[in-house]
């Protein structure tokens, strides 16, 4: 989930929106997804949802905010409004810094400590996965890593995202050369095979993660996640509010196992948000560590 309402998106003809009729959609979106849109974006929802009101038949957007609370079809519809209010900007081994430090050190160390306690399982959850590139990546250094070990481990990579078409697309499994600008050409080559309309990831790669669509200000769905050993979560929780991070934070806390481990975004952080985990710093990274 990389950014919300692109201004690359911005279309020609657009249906003005009132401060007001703002105010009523933007409230209408955070109690559903806990995402907070700023006023100075008002613009851009005028932009992102002008197409969807033609598409309806709707003038304005008071009667697409009652559309989404009362018309018959709104269950629907929350789909599309999930596809407007976030753009989706990822690619394979995103942030490589931070997943070096990730492989050499908390991965390594994890499966350690597994191998340790004699249980070869191992559990992560990908918060806000997109197209399905991050958990891939982190399924890749998995059996990268494990080698001809890896048929004895029990791996579990549960991977959640808003959107449903970015669920559709991660199930697939094909990506174009774009998803590919930060990875190297060793492991494409070696996890990939060159389809037509792109790359196809590997079904080694494929049975290992688990992909669906889930709302993270659902706590019921929140509830249904296996408990982990690591959970990502890199790039979203920026575009909550104090309470909405305080509240997935804290989700994800209640999900960890003891000792396990949580990554966020390079350029996130818990200091204001959760006092419950313990940051601990890596080259390239700092992870936070519930405490055993």
């Amino acid at each position: 989930m990389g950014s919300l309402l692109s201004e690359s998106t911005i279309l020609r003809k657009s249906v003005r929106i009132t401060d007001e009729e703002f105010v009523q959609l933007r409230d209408f979106i955070y109690e559903k997804a806990g995402i907070f849109v700023d006023s100075k974006r008002k613009y851009l929802f005028e932009s992102r949802f002008s197409k969807r009101l033609a598409d309806l038949g709707l003038r304005n957007f008071t009667d697409y905010t009652r559309y989404l609370k009362f018309d018959k079809r709104k269950s629907d519809e929350l789909k599309h409004l999930f596809e407007l209010v976030t753009t989706n900007e990822t690619s394979f081994f995103r942030d490589m810094r931070q997943l070096e430090a990730f492989e050499n050190s908390i991965l390594r160390e994890t499966l350690k400590a597994q191998r340790k306690a004699g249980r070869l399982e191992l559990n992560i959850w990908s918060a806000g996965c997109s197209s399905g590139e991050e958990p891939y990546t982190v399924a890749i250094q998995l059996a990268d890593m494990l080698g001809l070990e890896l048929p004895r481990w029990k791996i579990s990579i549960t991977a959640v995202d808003l959107s449903e078409d970015m669920i559709v697309r991660a199930k697939e499994g094909v990506y174009t050369e774009y998803a590919f600008k930060t990875t190297p050409d060793d492991i494409r080559k070696k996890h990939f095979k060159e389809v037509e309309g792109g790359w196809r990831i590997s079904p080694a790669i494929r049975r290992m993660v688990t992909f669906t669509r889930m709302n993270l200000n659902d706590p019921l769905s929140l509830k249904r996640v296996p408990r982990s050993h690591i959970v990502f979560c890199r790039n979203v929780i920026i575009y909550f509010d104090d309470a909405m991070k305080k509240k997935v934070v804290g989700s994800f806390y209640d999900n960890l196992l003891p000792g396990g481990c949580l990554m966020i975004g390079h350029s996130e952080s818990l200091h204001k948000i959760s006092q419950v985990f313990k940051p601990v710093s890596y080259p390239g990274t700092i992870a936070y560590m519930k405490e055993k």
